[in-house]
């Protein structure tokens, strides 16, 4: 292993009092509680975190109410705003290397994929919402009744924002909400995962750094059913945006109806990565291997956890399959080595490994290739990239989100087939689909029930196409222009010229 030494920034940073931003200021929680973040790769205690509660949040939706409504954000030019965004990248990636090793020591996830996906797309989506701010437009529309009439819409942002991010991918999924937010002209809470809280820390101080007006931008750590819940229930928050399960989505559906919250829900998925005959199998596989499913652990709501393989070519597949999945190199995640880190906690670890259990011990699957928990690592959270054969598609471990490194290889006849194993499933977020043929894909692309469908490529998301799901995938669509209309109300206005 290279190991890389952690920064001694990163180590003052992990060893001070974290505070929260609310209105403006880094403060403790008001309790004075604190919890404990735990590097998953030994157990270990790496930080301690401010327990922000009810309190906490109400004090931060007040000063976001009181900051959009106030002057200094309100009346800001569009460019002013605009440039506090593209400050806002600037320091991002001016602390990469810190912030990449934080988001590894919180995570688990590899150093490599921190420094060349987490921190650089963090970057990318201010950078891009700077330049779309000032190209928040409305239309204008010729009236069907008589008369002389001037007809148009104005986009006004939606107001206060509550951001509630997952674990899998703290910093980017954070800046995937509020830099749209912001560039509409929202004031945003901000409500990490306490699983994953300290990059999220360290870009409110980032935050402050840049000069975004007080309120603007406020930051509560805690858990979800304290500051989650209090958040997504507050009546002075107009909009949620939430990424995470398909469980707590339903939580914040019931808690927005007070005062009618907007809702953009993107939760989870159970992917299939279909592999047609006439595809390059053995790259198909390695792509829907190493980036379909085991990339970042499998800790990806998109991930390709059903890999359906046309039935002549599904042993190639499989073996291939075992083949990528035993030639992952598991480590630390700080060790530039590693190809796959753990899992980010015991109790995911543990879930995942049920999984896996009762796949093989009641339902009869064959654990082709992991399956276990590694010897070299029993102190961390990992698990063995996982290949999984012999499964009834309608089987628990081929249609409930693992969330881990577990791919079921299910064998399928002809196109038909294929369709209706993939879209027999509660969620509808993503598929991918393998072929020569491009007919097949584009007539795929219609008949597959997801909101992204790949073809000859997975997991390539990026800040100018929509993205989201459907049914027990979510509500809504981020990023690109989509995530502009989520951030606005449409106002219209009619003016007599006679």
């Amino acid at each position: 292993m290279q190991d890389q030494p952690v920064l001694p920034k990163v180590r003052a940073f992990c060893e001070k009092d974290l505070k929260c931003l609310i209105g403006g200021e880094l403060v403790p929680a008001a309790s004075g509680r604190t919890f404990e973040t735990r590097d998953p790769s030994n157990g270990r205690v790496l930080a301690h975190v401010p327990r922000g509660a009810a309190a906490d949040v109400d004090a931060a939706v007040r000063a976001a109410h009181d900051a959009f409504h106030a002057r200094p954000w309100r009346e800001m030019s569009v460019m002013t705003r605009a440039a506090l965004l593209w400050k806002l990248a600037d320091l991002i990636e001016a602390n990469a290397a810190e912030l990449a090793q934080l988001e590894t020591l919180d995570n688990g996830k590899s150093i490599r994929e921190s420094e060349s996906i987490d921190i650089p797309g963090a970057a990318l989506w201010f950078r891009y919402y700077s330049g779309a701010a000032p190209r928040i437009e409305g239309e204008t529309f010729p009236m069907t009744v008589p008369g002389d009439w001037h007809s148009f819409t104005l986009r006004e942002p939606v107001g206060v924002v509550g951001a509630i991010i997952p674990w899998n991918f703290p910093l980017v999924v954070a800046a995937w909400k509020l830099a749209p937010a912001l560039a509409c002209g929202c004031t945003v809470v901000l409500k990490p995962a306490e699983e994953t809280s300290l990059t999220c820390l360290r870009l409110a101080e980032l935050v402050v750094e840049a000069g975004f007006p007080a309120g603007v931008v406020n930051v509560v750590t805690g858990f979800g059913d304290e500051a989650g819940a209090a958040l997504a229930s507050h009546p002075l928050v107009n909009k949620i945006s939430f990424t995470g399960s398909t469980e707590v989505g339903r939580k914040i559906v019931v808690a927005s109806q007070g005062n009618f919250k907007r809702l953009t829900l993107e939760l989870g998925g159970k992917s299939a990565n279909i592999i047609f005959a006439d595809a390059d199998v053995p790259g198909a596989v390695k792509v829907a291997g190493r980036a379909g499913i085991f990339r970042n652990q499998g800790q990806i709501c998109s991930a390709g956890s059903r890999a359906l393989v046309q039935r002549s070519v599904y042993d190639q597949a499989l073996e291939e399959m075992a083949r990528i999945a035993r030639s992952i190199r598991i480590g630390v995640g700080i060790d530039r080595d590693t190809q796959m880190g753990p899992l980010v906690s015991a109790v995911q670890r543990d879930r995942v490994q049920s999984f896996i259990d009762r796949a093989r011990d009641r339902d009869g699957a064959e654990i082709v290739a992991g399956g276990r928990r590694p010897e070299a690592f029993s102190d961390g959270y990992f698990i063995e990239p996982t290949v999984v054969a012999k499964v009834d598609a309608r089987s628990e471990i081929a249609q409930e989100e693992v969330f881990g490194p577990v791919v079921t290889m299910i064998p399928f006849d002809d196109e038909d087939h294929a369709v209706a194993i993939a879209n027999d499933t509660r969620y509808s977020l993503a598929a991918g689909v393998w072929s020569g043929d491009v007919r097949r894909a584009h007539r795929m692309i219609k008949r597959l029930s997801a909101g992204t469908v790949w073809v000859n490529t997975y997991n390539m998301i990026d800040v100018t196409t929509p993205w989201g799901g459907k049914e027990a995938s979510g509500i809504g669509r981020e990023h690109g222009s989509a995530a502009i209309e989520a951030f606005t109300e449409l106002k219209t206005g009619i003016i007599s010229l006679r």
